[in-house]
């Protein structure tokens, strides 16, 4: 691919049960979400349509649904894992995508604003390079299955 474009979605806030102690899964806390999608956003950029691009909707929707669905993940990485991989899954326009996630309450003894995991995950395999234009196989497409249908909420 020649040109990656970049999209962020910044400062996404979700209260879920994730974490290595008893009392974090018990009790639950914020986490906080970054994902920055690199894709080749020109025709988007050209034609100015909706179903060019990929809908940061959409991307919220998938995020909070990794975030706060039933799986518990013990690390920070895992769920930055996750959350990238689903993207990658459900976004065919995507090639590259960076997933921060916060925790700023961590059970830390001590002063500071946050623990944060970051991962960056590429496509790889059949679906590498292919220009915006190309078709999608299975069920991800260059929208987004969960913006087009709105079911965002199947298990990571």
């Amino acid at each position: 691919m020649d040109r990656l474009d970049r999209l962020t979605l910044s400062g996404m806030m979700f209260y879920a049960r994730h974490g290595v102690h008893a009392e974090e899964t018990a009790l639950g806390q914020r986490f906080e979400v970054d994902v920055d999608m690199y894709a080749d956003l020109s025709v988007a950029a050209a034609q100015d349509r909706l179903e060019d691009t990929i809908d940061y909707s959409a991307v919220y929707r998938v995020v909070q649904a990794a975030v706060t669905g039933e799986r518990r993940y013990r690390l920070l990485e895992a769920l930055a894992q996750a959350v990238a991989q689903r993207l990658l899954n459900d976004f065919a326009l995507l090639e590259k995508v960076t997933v921060r996630v916060r925790k700023p309450h961590a059970p830390l003894n001590g002063i500071f604003n946050y623990v944060e995991a970051a991962v960056t995950r590429e496509r790889s395999g059949p679906a590498a390079g292919r220009s915006s234009e190309a078709g999608s196989a299975g069920k991800a497409s260059r929208f987004g299955e969960a913006g087009r249908a709105g079911r965002a909420d199947r298990g990571v």
